[in-house]
């Protein structure tokens, strides 16, 4: 479940907000200022932050920098009731991922928040598979393949692997496997059912994000 952190001095739009995002399987977090919202950002790790850009104390254009500085993987939405290309152009330099206008339909927030969160996956999964030691071990095929099995299985034994890969030579499969092993991506239960690592979980929902895009 992806969290959002919702700063906005408007405590009727920040329970609204709140309200709404729940609603669409979102876990939230509020804050009234630039500064309440670094404090939940140092002591909780969010997905997304939905910016007021104007706040009394710390407003959002001195807070996105420090966001940006301290939590370069969180997404932000700067929100403002004032919209001028500079204002645009401003947010978008100082690290905004998007743009919004009050008032603003519900859904296009939404679509916006989706947008924002699906490239951060794929910019985790891009990071996760593309380290050289990880993209050296995804680049062959049957390795690939193999996950994809135990995915789709959860636990198979080594004979059903080998079947089910079509593979003749066991030595090979056996090679793969421990190679598999080696990367923490699979590993053996009680000695004989080989399973996804959890570290081989994401690896697969990275592979199959990536696929279906």
């Amino acid at each position: 479940m992806a969290k959002i952190l919702v700063v906005d001095d408007d405590l009727e739009l920040r329970e609204n907000l709140h309200e709404v995002l729940e609603d669409n399987g979102f876990s939230v977090g509020l804050a009234e200022n630039g500064d309440t919202a670094l404090e939940k950002l140092s002591g909780d790790s969010f997905d997304l932050v939905l910016l007021d850009s104007v706040m009394p104390g710390m407003d959002g254009m001195a807070t996105l920098p420090l966001i940006r500085r301290d939590h370069p993987k969180t997404k932000v939405i700067m929100l403002t009731a004032f919209s001028t290309i500079n204002n645009a152009v401003e947010a978008m330099r100082s690290g905004a991922d998007d743009y919004m206008t009050k008032p603003f339909k519900i859904d296009e927030l939404l679509v916006a928040i989706r947008r924002c969160l699906e490239k951060a996956k794929f910019g985790r999964c891009d990071e996760l598979i593309n380290s050289d030691e990880m993209f050296k071990c995804l680049a062959n095929k049957t390795r690939r393949k193999a996950l994809t099995l135990l995915h789709h299985e959860t636990q198979l034994k080594f004979m059903d692997i080998t079947r089910r890969l079509g593979i003749d030579d066991h030595t090979k499969v056996n090679f793969h496997l421990k190679a598999l092993k080696d990367a923490n991506l699979i590993e053996q239960h009680n000695g004989k059912y080989y399973q996804l690592s959890a570290q081989g979980k994401k690896i697969v929902t990275c592979m199959n994000s990536i696929a279906s895009s």
